[in-house]
């Protein structure tokens, strides 16, 4: 399967998560939860860490093309 179809993907999902994540309130930016990994963590944080890992994935990604 060419890379081109996972990064289109990919960016089809990203597009979908702006369009939820501009819709949330401060409040619920705020929001906690527990993460497996790293335990209580806001929504917030939870975008960061997203963030970062997906634009790591997009780098492999590219590489690999």
């Amino acid at each position: 399967m060419p890379v081109e179809i996972s990064l289109q993907l990919l960016e089809a999902l990203h597009a979908r998560w702006v369009v939820l994540l501009r819709s949330l309130s401060d409040t619920e930016l705020q929001r906690t939860f527990i993460h497996p990994d790293s335990g209580v963590i806001t929504v917030w944080q939870s975008i960061g860490v997203y963030a970062w890992h997906g634009r790591h994935h997009v780098a492999h990604l590219k590489m690999v093309r």
